[in-house]
């Protein structure tokens, strides 16, 4: 049996070998992204000159292509080449990010936080940690793609193990497993904002809450987690085998194992600058000082969109890095003046370079693509061919589910998408008996599923820089192939619940029931 099990862990091995040679064989990403602009330049002019258009289900707008190799298309092109780059929303995020967590990690501070609280702790628990963290992480918006996975390359290191089994165990997690939680989030908001509306077309009294699917995506979460964790302790792990000496090559230090008193007292006093700092947020988030929450909206809300809670979760998140990893250095001595803090983070800077160029080619060809108006011609184009099929029950929802995924590559706006699909899909299947919160959880897993393995996602440039700084020959292709696993796991799964769900008649969350 054991011959068995090796045989498959090689084939498994071959195939996903395979996928990243092939992958790798693509050009450089800056090449890659360049050529894909050029190319949709060129498809928006055919697509324009044929007179590809489709009639947004949204409000029965006719979308056309925008031929951006016209006159006016390069007007647009030339004019906007600078703002594109620096309005490119991941790159502000991603180097603020890198103030905290180059600060946290190059102080000590992150090292000895897990080897306090994580020394002891088997490998299948820090997995399991990681991989249950990213999943939830979605409460944060698109933070967790960007604090997470350097975060976990360095735990898997604190515990002997291989930094870019890290790295992409918390990005699969996270966008993977986006749309499962088991708390509330941006994410359900977002989601029902449009399915509201979308399913008064037909029942102009429907009114719910964005909590329709909470139960079925706590869960996801807790399966998902489960999943995850045993894909790679008996999968994954073995393809990023690492010693000792392995680790030294990145600055690690495999010899200390267990704190001096200083670094004790150094955690120690991080840990109440940690807390200090909590208690300034929930103060700020709380209507003590006046009408409203210093960090809520005008409704006095601080988990909508324009909240500045919501809008400012990373620069929270790196500052609860930042603090303790200065409070940290202080106390060990790493920290004696201001000059040797702006050195880390100097260093953190240098380290994303490659990242930073990068993102001036990705955000041209996003930015593209967006105008250009294709991906919402494509998303429209598909939705009807799927409700023309002709499929009902469970193959009408897995339908939905493969249409999300294949859509999904293209468009990475989750809202966007389902701004484009709530309008046909929740009438037609509140016609053929369904609730609109099926529809919205059926959307919501294919949406998640692909965001690992797309090519053109927004956060696969942050992914490649972080993993650039253990291995400088990490690509496209590496990065897709050790991605596969998680999707095709978490789509079996999701798919399997979905069934179990339906034959059952669970009730999918508050007021979500599966049928009307």
């Amino acid at each position: 049996m054991s011959e068995n099990v090796k045989e498959k862990k090689g084939k498994l091995d071959r195939i996903l070998d395979a996928i990243e040679r092939a992958g790798n064989k693509l050009p450089d990403p800056l090449t890659m992204f360049l050529g894909l602009a050029v190319i949709v330049v060129l498809i928006s002019a055919l697509c324009s000159i044929l007179g590809v258009s489709a009639v947004n289900p949204a409000d029965g707008s006719t979308v056309e292509v925008f031929n951006l190799f016209s006159f006016e298309g390069i007007r647009y092109l030339w004019s906007n080449v600078i703002t594109n780059y620096s309005g490119f929303a991941p790159l502000g995020m991603v180097l603020v990010a890198v103030v905290g967590s180059s600060v946290a990690e190059k102080s000590g501070f992150l090292i000895a936080v897990m080897e306090h609280f994580l020394g002891e702790a088997k490998g299948w628990v820090v997995t399991g940690v990681v991989v249950f963290l990213g999943i939830n992480l979605n409460i944060a918006g698109d933070a967790g793609f960007i604090v997470l996975p350097p975060l976990a390359a360095i735990l898997f290191m604190s515990i002997g193990r291989h930094p870019l089994l890290g790295l992409y165990t918390a990005y699969a997690s996270v966008s993977a497993g986006f749309c499962a939680n088991i708390l509330l989030g941006l994410s359900d908001a977002l989601a029902y904002g449009f399915t509201e509306p979308a399913a008064q077309m037909i029942d102009p009294t429907y009114q719910e809450s964005i909590a329709i699917n909470w139960y079925f995506m706590i869960v996801s979460c807790l399966v998902l987690s489960v999943v995850g964790t045993v894909l790679v302790e008996k999968f994954l792990v073995h393809r990023f085998p690492m010693t000792k000496e392995g680790l030294k090559q990145y600055d690690f230090d495999t010899d200390a194992s267990e704190l001096s008193p200083i670094q004790k007292k150094g955690v120690a006093m991080a840990g109440l600058s940690v807390a200090i700092f909590l208690a300034v947020i929930v103060l700020m988030s709380v209507p003590v000082f006046g009408g409203r929450a210093i960090l809520a909206d005008e409704n006095g809300s601080i988990t909508a969109g324009a909240a500045p809670f919501s809008k400012g979760i990373v620069f929270t998140v790196t500052l609860f890095l930042l603090i303790p990893g200065i409070v940290y250095g202080a106390v060990t001595g790493r920290y004696k003046n201001d000059k040797d803090l702006w050195a880390d983070i100097s260093k953190g800077f240098a380290e994303m370079g490659g990242y930073v160029f990068l993102c001036f080619f990705v955000s041209i060809f996003t930015n593209f693509f967006s105008v250009s108006k294709l991906g919402t011609i494509l998303a429209i184009k598909g939705a009807d061919f799927l409700s023309n099929i002709g499929f009902t029950g469970i193959p009408l929802l897995i339908g939905l589910i493969f249409l999300s995924c294949i859509i999904n590559i293209f468009i990475g706006s989750a809202s966007a998408k389902w701004a484009i699909l709530a309008p046909v899909f929740v009438p037609m299947m509140m016609l053929m008996g369904y609730n609109p919160a099926i529809a919205q959880a059926v959307y919501r897993i294919g949406d998640s599923i692909t965001n690992p393995l797309s090519p053109l996602a927004t956060y696969l440039p942050v992914v490649l820089g972080f993993a650039r700084k253990y291995d400088k020959n990490v690509g496209v292709g590496t990065v897709i192939a050790n991605m596969l696993p998680f999707s095709i796991s978490f789509a079996t799964i999701w798919i399997v619940q979905v069934i179990i769900w339906v034959m059952l008649n669970l009730p999918l969350g508050p007021g979500g029931v599966i049928y009307l």
